[in-house]
């Protein structure tokens, strides 16, 4: 099987010198109309993993966004097919996935993040995506909804892995440094080494910047790093350690007609931040077999947050799993055949106490709890071929989950929760050629609330708050998705679509006493469809153009209070086009960002923003071999206009909205020796 189907992050350098898109294994030899694109085994791993699901899916390489200040995922997502993201201050950016967590205006929800195979997410599923930074990532593997299931997630969205190098697949030194607008200065200094016996990488970075907007200064250190050691020819361990200060000021949402005149404007009431101190370590090792290979290995994660809004909140949290995986190929009665089984068992805890907030101290307690969290999933996957090039799939995923709180301060609104829920998946992939696949799916997806939404402040029907459990439902969805995706000439697509029904969505809402007890609780039925298209052409040796798509239609369906309303945040249309003219040596590349009308605010349809279009433009030339300097220029027509939406039961002038990013020029140099 050609691995020129497994995704969009072959460099846009080799598809620009190649009007057949169709790369090969570098252990293979070319022939016409081929090239060979060195890649590193994890990559290829990545890739040929693609090619095997039938559904949505990508891997993006770091190449495709080493020339830019990739601060947040935002970036290094611009152009991954269904993958939605806006800015709303600093590293704060709304990560949404077919519509994933689609009324939470802060944090993340409806997906399963993780570093290296381990999740980020704690075992409530909550998480902080800052915590991973760009600039240490060799590639991320993106598996939207269903087709997630190998990474062990059962979310609407799906899951996003990101991988950092080894000593063997980035060798030597590296170095980088950029900066720029707002008084940004990122720095980078990552070396590896490899030898018979082992590897080892490490990485340290840093970041600063005040940030587009008043009170959006940030401040981050980083350091990733792992070590491998070959325990036998088919035996490796490696351990991996990585630790971060990330201290972050919050700028907080305007009023629209802020955002329209004075999007540099920021809120200083409270002087809310989010600083975060975690470490993580773990350990994965793997056994070749001589059908496959086993994988298994634990992980310890700890947290501190220190989260002054409306309130302080003081988080201190720890969490513990272990995993293992078994990937089998052969024959039954026959017919090829591969089989994957699975499992995740994860463990946590929590001290969860809020203060009244003294401009961003912390005054008398308000809210003391001590949490308590396990999701354990065990999944396998079945994949046959009755023909050549047809393959059959099933598989499923069970969760167990447990939520529990204990209310120290109010022992009546203490509480615990236990789910349990099988996610089947179903699919068939066909392969006309080596560099055409199709796909269809039909899915099963749960999501577990977290302590976020389990640990309301609620209200009584005299509005007393009284915050403590509330007693939440998983959110449930079937989704059917076709698509395709592969190469043609000088095409080079990726395409889905995908209808999910869902029961008991958890939405966001306004409380009012005697009314609505809590912000959050599950909505009746809703629906996600839409489409998610990516489309490359080599139109010379000199020229590529990179396109992503998004359709997103996103409604309630017969809903009692909202009928058939659409939801807010997203847009209907995204569109997001590049055009790399050039070579490796020097490279100028215009981009768009165009939404053509602007999301809903609210859930009663009463307003919408206006749509924009933004310019971006990114340079690079190499001053000698492993050498680099480039360009990032963003908005360079200062469009201002409502990028991030936090959504509200009915609009009546709120301060709901983060603009797009205001005009900024940054540059840098990377180098490798």
């Amino acid at each position: 099987m050609s691995i020129v189907l497994a995704s969009r992050s072959v460099s846009l350098c080799a598809l620009a010198i190649s009007t057949l898109a169709v790369p090969a294994l570098a252990d293979e030899a070319p022939d016409q109309g081929r090239i060979i694109v060195t890649a590193t085994r994890a990559v290829e791993e990545a890739e040929a993993r693609v090619t095997r699901t039938a559904g949505g899916a990508d891997v993006v390489s770091a190449s495709e966004f080493q020339d830019r200040v990739a601060v947040s995922l935002r970036d290094a997502f611009a152009f991954s097919p269904g993958v939605y993201t806006q800015p709303r201050f600093g590293q704060e950016v709304r990560i949404s996935i077919r519509g994933s967590g689609l009324s939470r205006g802060f944090h993340m929800r409806g997906l399963t993040l993780l570093q290296d195979g381990i999740p980020i997410n704690m075992a409530d599923d909550n998480g902080d995506f800052q915590e991973l930074d760009p600039q240490v990532f060799q590639h991320l593997e993106v598996y939207r909804g269903g087709n997630a299931l190998r990474l062990g997630g059962s979310t609407l969205g799906g899951a996003i892995n990101a991988v950092t190098p080894t000593g063997r697949s980035a060798p030597g030194l590296e170095m980088r440094v950029d900066g720029g607008s707002f008084d940004t200065l990122r720095a980078k200094a990552a070396y590896g080494y490899a030898d018979e016996r082992g590897d080892a990488w490490a990485a340290i970075t840093a970041d600063r910047s005040d940030g587009d907007r008043d009170h959006g200064r940030r401040r981050a250190l980083r350091f990733n790093g792992n070590v491998g050691l070959k325990l036998s020819d088919r035996v490796e361990t490696r351990f991996y350690a990585s630790a971060q200060t990330i201290r972050q000021k919050l700028s907080g949402a305007l009023t629209e007609a802020d955002v329209l005149n004075d999007p540099g404007k920021g809120n200083f009431v409270g002087d809310q931040a989010r600083d975060i101190d975690s470490i993580r370590l773990q350990n994965r090792t793997t056994v070749a077999l001589d059908s496959g290979q086993l994988a298994f290995g634990v992980y310890y994660n700890s947290k501190a947050l220190d989260h002054p809004i409306y309130q302080v909140v003081d988080q201190k949290s720890e969490d513990r799993g272990i995993f293992a995986s078994l990937d089998l190929t052969g024959e039954l009665a026959g017919l090829p055949a591969e089989l994957t089984l699975g499992g995740q068992a994860r463990f946590g805890r929590g001290d969860f106490r809020q203060f009244v907030n003294l401009n961003g101290q912390p005054g008398a307690l308000t809210s003391s709890q001590k949490a308590r969290a396990q999701t354990i999933n065990s999944y396998g996957e079945a994949r046959i071929a009755p023909l050549s090039g047809l393959w059959l799939i099933a598989g499923g995923i069970y969760t167990h989950g447990e939520r529990e709180l204990d209310n120290r301060l109010l022992s009546s609104r203490s509480g615990e929760a236990k789910f349990d829920s099988f996610a089947p998946k179903f699919g068939l992939l066909f392969e006309p050629s080596q560099t055409m696949q199709f796909y269809a799916n039909y899915s099963r997806s749960v999501e577990l609330p977290g302590f976020i939404e389990l640990g309301q402040v609620a209200v009584d029907a005299n509005g007393i708050p009284l915050p403590g459990f509330t007693p939440l439902d998983a959110q449930k969805a079937w989704t059917f998705e076709i698509g395709t995706r592969g190469s043609w000439g000088i095409a080079r697509w990726d395409v889905s679509l995908y209808r999910a029904d869902i029961r008991g969505e958890l939405l966001q809402y306004n409380v009012q006493a005697g009314v609505i007890p809590a912000s959050t609780f599950n909505a009746g039925r809703t629906r996600h469809q839409g489409i998610e298209a990516g489309l490359d052409l080599a139109i010379a040796p000199w020229a590529m153009l990179r396109q992503a798509y998004q359709y997103s239609d996103f409604r309630f369906r017969d809903d009692p209070n909202y009928g058939n309303n659409r939801l807010p945040v997203v847009p209907r249309h995204f569109y997001r086009a590049e055009l790399r003219l050039g070579t490796d040596r020097l490279s100028v590349s215009p981009a768009v960002e165009w939404a053509p009308q602007g999301a809903w605010v609210d859930y009663a349809n009463s307003k919408r923003v206006d749509g924009y279009a933004m310019l971006n433009v990114t340079a690079q030339a190499q001053l000698k071999s492993g050498v680099t300097v480039f360009l990032d220029a963003r908005n360079l027509t200062k469009e201002r206009a409502v990028g991030d939406i936090s959504a509200v039961v009915l609009y009546t002038g709120q301060a709901a909205f983060n603009p797009v990013e205001r005009r900024a020029i940054y540059g840098g140099l990377r180098a490798r020796f």
